[in-house]
């Protein structure tokens, strides 16, 4: 499915959206795409939600289709709204996922996998990209500071998070080739992590998360995307449909 919508980013008419969002197998999934920022080309993102006892899993990940040039390829951060009361979360953890490398840090691969130090979660938002009030992210952005970050060590870069050391490359990126901000970023990340924060309230509901909005680059206006409502009753209609077959 494919919506025309305004985009809220200063510079940039229009982006062309398309989303995807359904709650299946105890998990929520958010899928988007566009373009008109960065490269010539289709951008993509996904993250899934998914609650293990009280604590909120947070799976992102650049799907996009294309090779990775420049900074503004380079999917940082999602921000979402939690409906209802407020949610208290603690991050807890930062990991490479499965299958999942990093590019471009001279000091190798990070112990165990553990990404934690390059990202940061804050709630409380109103200086965001959107109205969106909860954000992961890997880049300052004048939002998230050195008290926002995972538990984790310092891999690249100051003791907070600011540039694009550790946003997220898709899987179909090539490692030889994007300009000097890409090559010479400190370490980029191949293609998802996996986020964990504690504190979630005993049978929180997934449905409570909306109005996702997927950034790219270092900075707000550097280029994103988030659903439109038409786009968001058709996502509706198809977690209804999958519903229907999953009782068929």
């Amino acid at each position: 499915m494919t919506s025309r919508c305004r985009a809220p980013l200063a510079g940039v008419a229009f982006v062309s959206c398309s989303l995807l969002s359904c709650i299946a197998n105890g998990s929520l999934i958010v899928s988007a795409s566009g373009s008109g920022f960065g490269s010539p080309g289709l951008k993509s993102a996904e993250v899934e939600f998914a609650v293990s006892g009280n604590n909120l899993l947070v799976t992102l990940t650049n799907t996009g289709p294309n090779d990775v040039l420049v900074p503004a390829d380079v999917f940082t951060a999602v921000f979402f709204d939690v409906s209802g009361p407020s949610l208290a979360l603690t991050p807890v953890s930062g990991y490479l996922a499965g299958g999942s490398v990093v590019y471009y840090d001279p000091d190798g691969q990070p112990p165990g996998g553990d990404i934690g130090g390059e990202w940061a979660y804050r709630s409380g938002i109103n200086n965001g990209p959107t109205s969106a009030s909860y954000g992961i992210s890997s880049v300052g952005l004048d939002i998230f500071g050195p008290g926002d970050l995972f538990p984790g060590a310092n891999l690249a870069g100051p003791a907070s998070p600011d540039g694009l050391q550790y946003g997220l490359l898709p899987a179909s990126d090539d490692p030889a080739t994007g300009n000097g901000g890409i090559t010479g970023s400190g370490g980029l990340i191949n293609n998802s992590v996996v986020m964990t924060l504690s504190g979630l309230p005993d049978d929180f509901d997934l449905g409570r998360i909306g109005n996702v909005y997927f950034l790219y680059g270092t900075s707000i206006d550097e280029g994103g995307f988030t659903p439109t409502p038409g786009a968001a009753v058709l996502a509706g209609v198809a977690a209804i449909a999958l519903g229907l077959r999953r009782r068929r």
